[in-house]
């Protein structure tokens, strides 16, 4: 039994060697593992502020475009409505007074961008995490986000009216 510590070492040895652990060979790198998810650090303050997707700079907006509004509801009551309420918690967070609380850019990106959002953004993971559902890709153009957009803007100037 004596021998055996000597026999486990030389088993060992063995298998380094065997799988390019001895010192002869070349050690052929590992593969990269899958990149783990970035943390807000490693967002730009851009990203932070707007969202991360195709709206890679500020959205202008002025007086609320009424007729843009009203193809957003078209919209929102087809797209939007199976998940979300402006007045209530529903499948996802309630919607209204959403353009008081994020940038118009992160609420396109959010529409146009939705699965690398909750993979990156901290607002959005945090909002993945509390309503445990992911929010679809609904393949909506950029127009089309900017009519969604405009609809919540003319509720959410309707409802600071009240």
């Amino acid at each position: 039994m004596g021998g055996m510590p000597g026999f486990g070492a030389l088993v060992l040895a063995g298998l380094l060697v065997g799988c390019g652990g001895g010192k002869d060979k070349e050690a052929t790198p590992a593969p990269a593992a899958p990149a783990a998810p970035v943390a807000a650090g490693e967002l730009t303050p851009f990203e932070v502020a707007n969202g991360i997707g195709p709206m890679k700079a500020e959205v202008t907006v002025g007086p609320v475009n009424h007729e843009t509004a009203e193809q957003g509801e078209k919209l929102f009551e087809a797209k939007c409505t199976a998940c979300h309420k402006l007045d209530q918690r529903y499948v996802g967070p309630s919607l209204g007074g959403v353009t008081t609380r994020r940038t118009p850019a992160y609420v396109m990106n959010m529409v146009l961008n939705p699965q690398e959002m909750t993979e990156r953004h901290p607002v959005a993971k945090d909002l993945l995490g509390e309503f445990m559902t992911q929010m679809p890709n609904l393949l909506l153009t950029q127009e089309e986000a900017r009519q969604v957009l405009e609809y919540l803007r003319q509720h959410d100037a309707k409802a600071g009216a009240r």
